[in-house]
């Protein structure tokens, strides 16, 4: 049987954020079902940057991505984040298809906390805050525009010039260069950079806000004030990641939060175990650092909808 292999510019032409966000809540479904097997993030630091491991399996799938993170790469021409994804058989463990997982990495994120900001935002939320303008930020604009008709878009980055390419890119929205404290005052306030100090405040986050945390996703990083996850209703994709890696690493560190102050996860949120939001004036944050269930249900997506084609190479590895 001959390995499927699926290049950047294959899986650019197979993604479609509507369909990603499918197969990332009925992952956190499966998830929160029991039905989902993934062993913890396991990190492989190095001068200027890291790897990450992250294996999973759901029913029928099975596969692990290596991702990196260099900040320094953009300098080099080449992405901060970059990913390859192998997808397996789980009954014989044969490499059904290698893909470049780049463009899953960041579709799958931007997915995942508009599925987030479907239960814990409030419905009639109309503004997008984006902190960070990078490439995360046009799939996190992407995702929330399938979930909420009308969005207008808050942008603020230490770079002029990523805000302007934000804006190149994304044409079909109202997308407004503001101050950071402008973009936190949004109804969802999107947070993607590498910081490792607070950048957001208490006192910008306006009552009935919902945070998707994204840019800490290593151990160290942090983004938002700890007043901010003391006074809100947090969920995390994974205890054991965001515990370790995610926004609450540091306070947790610092001995200022507690795991047992965490609301709960985004797969008990989704099977109804624990509700969504129920307050419209209280503040929910969402902890994402990217769990690789995510990754393998795009890559069972994109594999079928790559098999029906039937017009992409492949190799035999065995």
């Amino acid at each position: 049987m001959p390995t499927l292999l699926l290049n950047r510019l294959a899986v650019k032409n197979l993604i479609r954020m509507s369909e990603v966000i499918t197969a990332v809540e009925e992952a956190f479904r499966m998830c929160g079902q029991g039905k989902s097997n993934m062993p913890s993030k396991t990190y492989l630091s190095l001068e200027r940057g890291d790897f990450r491991a992250m294996p999973a399996a759901l029913p029928g799938c099975a596969g692990v991505k290596w991702v990196n993170v260099h900040p320094g790469n953009p300098s080099l021409g080449l992405p901060s984040i970059m990913a390859v994804l192998i997808y397996n058989d789980p009954d014989t463990g044969y490499p059904l298809a290698v893909m470049d997982a780049t463009e899953i990495t960041a579709y799958r994120t931007g997915a995942a906390a508009a599925v987030a900001s479907k239960y814990l935002a409030r419905r009639n939320s109309r503004t997008i805050g984006i902190i960070g303008a990078g490439f995360q930020a046009y799939t996190q604009i992407l995702a929330h525009a399938e979930l909420f008709s009308g969005i207008s878009v808050n942008a603020y980055d230490i770079s002029q010039t990523a805000v302007d390419k934000l804006v190149r890119s994304l044409p079909q929205f109202s997308i407004r260069n503001c101050p950071i404290e402008e973009a936190a005052a949004s109804d969802i306030v999107c947070t993607l950079t590498p910081s490792r100090s607070p950048i957001v405040k208490r006192k910008w986050i306006m009552p009935g806000t919902h945070i998707n945390a994204v840019g800490a996703d290593a151990p160290g990083k942090q983004e938002l004030e700890p007043s901010i996850l003391k006074q809100a209703i947090v969920v995390v994709d994974d205890l054991k990641q965001a515990s370790g890696s995610g926004e609450i690493n540091v306070p947790i560190r610092q001995g200022v939060y507690t795991t047992g102050e965490i609301y709960g996860t985004i797969a008990e949120v989704v099977v109804g175990r624990k509700k969504g939001r129920t307050d419209d004036k209280v503040i929910t944050v969402f902890d994402s650092t990217g769990i690789a269930i995510e990754d393998i249900a795009v890559a069972k997506l994109l594999f079928e909808k790559a098999q029906r084609t039937g017009s992409y190479p492949s190799i035999d590895l065995v």
